[in-house]
């Protein structure tokens, strides 16, 4: 009865994604993404991190070619060294070289954009691989090459190519490593949330991860799922539409109703 009652209460998550385009694309992309990743970690670890390499250098140069067109007004103040450039003091010639790098159009900084997420993301695949994890220290050192890489290829920095080099890698990799601690930090999820994981992933199915604040209230944890009443649900401020999804819901999940049943 709480079955028939709940479908004519709410039109269910998938058939409202059904109706959404955009939902659609969405879902077929991730689809597409998983199935291609699952294929990725098939392959050795010379073809992986080749198209790993190559895609990521594809959408860095995207996106260094649309930052290029903004700068690209600025370039022409910098065209090429004056016909004295042999004269000129070498830090004079560095911050030349440093200016057009960073004023350089779409080509340059197309360039500039591949190489850096290009190397990084071909040596993090390495890394992950031959270690078999991601932590900061393989992210430093994909930094570092990238950063390394950078300066061969723009001329960043100052006269010294080699100090240039190892300089530039090393600010890559402190600010990478600051960034993915930083990250680590804020992707965590709080210490309570653990207690609520099936919770959450049973809302989200029905459509109902508002009302997660209202179990976390009454402390209605994952143990006690098997256990939730129309009363208990009501106690803790859930309408009554809500309450009838949710307790249809574990009435018809057989780990739920296995676990119920051994409760009564």
């Amino acid at each position: 009865m709480v079955a028939e009652m709940s479908k004519g209460l709410v039109v269910g998550p998938s058939q409202t994604q059904a109706q959404n385009p955009i939902a659609q694309f969405q879902g077929k992309f991730k689809e597409l993404e998983k199935e291609f990743k699952a294929w990725l970690a098939k392959q050795s670890l010379a073809v992986e991190a080749t198209v790993v390499t190559a895609t990521s250098a594809a959408q860095g140069a995207a996106i260094g070619a649309f930052m290029g067109t903004l700068t690209n007004d600025v370039s022409p103040s910098f065209p090429t060294p004056p016909p004295n450039a042999a004269s000129l003091n070498p830090q004079a010639m560095a911050s030349l070289k440093q200016a057009q790098a960073l004023s350089g159009g779409p080509l340059v900084q197309a360039r500039n954009f591949a190489i850096m997420t290009g190397v990084n993301a071909g040596i993090s695949c390495v890394m992950k691989r031959i270690r078999g994890k991601e932590d900061v220290q393989s992210s430093m050192v994909a930094a570092f090459g990238s950063g390394a890489m950078f300066a061969l290829v723009s001329g960043m920095g100052g006269p010294n190519q080699a100090a240039n080099v190892i300089s530039s890698g090393v600010f890559f990799a402190l600010a990478q490593g600051g960034l993915f601690q930083l990250g680590q930090k804020f992707s965590q999820p709080p210490a309570d949330d653990v207690f609520y994981s099936k919770t959450r992933s049973m809302l989200t199915n029905l459509g109902l991860q508002n009302y997660e604040k209202n179990f976390k209230k009454g402390l209605l944890t994952d143990n006690t799922l098997p256990l939730l009443t129309d009363s208990a649900l009501k106690d803790v401020r859930i309408p009554p539409g809500p309450r009838l999804l949710i307790l249809d819901h574990i009435q018809r999940d057989p780990e739920l109703k296995e676990r119920r049943g051994s409760h009564a």
